[in-house]
């Protein structure tokens, strides 16, 4: 299952921040999850993967561009982040977070810095930092209800076995 409604720390990345800096591909070769989650943004900062359990990941503009990896939403996944918040993302890393069960929520937040709390609601469609309230279109109910059921494959499991 995976919550709607959250809040935790940001993590703040930049611009453009492409799969290939998510997870590197000479990680790619192993289908363990959990050691993907131990190398998220290796090349970016060494330290990062440790800092993301809990997490609201902050990124710019065109988050998840470049590969179309399901790996790279996966090892966010993975790593324990909560959410991933950016004004504008590649569409295929958009539905392939949605598909792992990883909301994504496009919204900007101007100020955001790293340890600020941030808050989310991915039904009413908003994201409050530092008291702010910023609005964004809420994501549809059938990415609701995919992410509500932990990612597109329970999603199935679900309506399959009905």
């Amino acid at each position: 299952m995976t919550a709607l409604k959250g809040s935790g720390p940001a993590v703040c990345i930049g611009e453009d921040i492409d799969t290939d800096l998510v997870i590197a591909g000479r990680y790619l070769r192993t289908k363990d999850w959990n050691f993907w989650a131990e190398h998220v943004f290796e090349d970016l900062d060494p330290g990062l993967a440790g800092r993301l359990k809990g997490a609201v990941l902050v990124a710019g503009k065109n988050m998840g561009c470049g590969s179309s990896r399901e790996q790279a939403a996966r090892a966010l996944h993975e790593a324990g982040v909560q959410a991933v918040i950016a004004p504008t993302f590649a569409r295929i890393f958009f539905r392939n977070c949605i598909n792992v069960g990883l909301p994504v929520l496009e919204c900007e937040l101007p100020g955001c810095h790293d340890g600020m709390m941030v808050s989310f609601d991915c039904i009413e469609g908003w994201v409050e930092t530092g008291g702010t309230r910023h609005v964004f279109r809420p994501l549809s109910p059938g990415m609701q209800e995919i992410l509500s059921s932990g990612g597109l494959i329970e999603y199935w499991k679900r309506r399959l076995h009905r």
